[in-house]
């Protein structure tokens, strides 16, 4: 004889359809990290255009005997892309009905509690088996807007980087001009 246990919850987890979702939280599932792709053109075009910046850092490095320079990452570790986190979230809307989304990023470890009410703003992923993430929350609970932030292309790269990048095209968009003007 199989005893089944009745405080199991058999039921199947949906993901949400729609854009905004009302509901509870249930539980946070264990996190797990994804990677966020790096273009090759993009990246081709940040580097080449920082290697025109390093250029004129050279010069200046040249003359000036104080100023050293930091180690500059590989092409391997600048294409590999940033990390972030990835926790799933169950929650159960007002009909009883369990749902699952994902968070992508974080948010402040007391922003959100299970048994808090929540609104979330919702945005489909593009692989349709993945459910939809977190772009926003309301915790109703407690009156809070919370918008979890992850890593993007830009910070990876890093300001370092992208300023030399935006130098390297001010060079030669002045060195362009002054040749147009000539």
């Amino acid at each position: 004889m199989v005893v089944m246990d009745s405080g199991l919850d058999t039921r199947r987890i949906a993901h949400p359809t729609q854009r905004i979702f009302t509901g509870r939280v249930v539980r946070f599932l264990e996190g797990y990290t994804r990677e966020i792709a790096v273009g090759q053109p993009v990246l081709v075009a940040v580097l080449a255009a920082a290697g025109v910046g390093a250029l004129l850092m050279l010069v200046v490095r040249s003359v000036l005997p104080g100023s050293g320079g930091r180690t500059r990452r590989r092409w391997k570790e600048l294409r590999k892309g940033p990390e972030y986190l990835v926790t799933p979230v169950r929650l159960r809307d007002n009909t009883g009905g369990l749902y699952e989304v994902e968070l992508h990023g974080h948010l402040p470890q007391s922003a959100l509690h299970p048994a808090d009410h929540v609104q979330l703003t919702l945005r489909p992923q593009r692989d349709p088996d993945l459910p939809p993430r977190i772009e926003r929350i309301v915790n109703l609970t407690t009156g809070q807007l919370l918008t979890p932030r992850t890593a993007t292309l830009w910070t990876h790269l890093g300001p370092p980087l992208l300023l030399q990048a935006v130098l390297g095209v001010l060079l030669v968009l002045g060195v362009v001009a002054w040749s147009a003007l000539t």
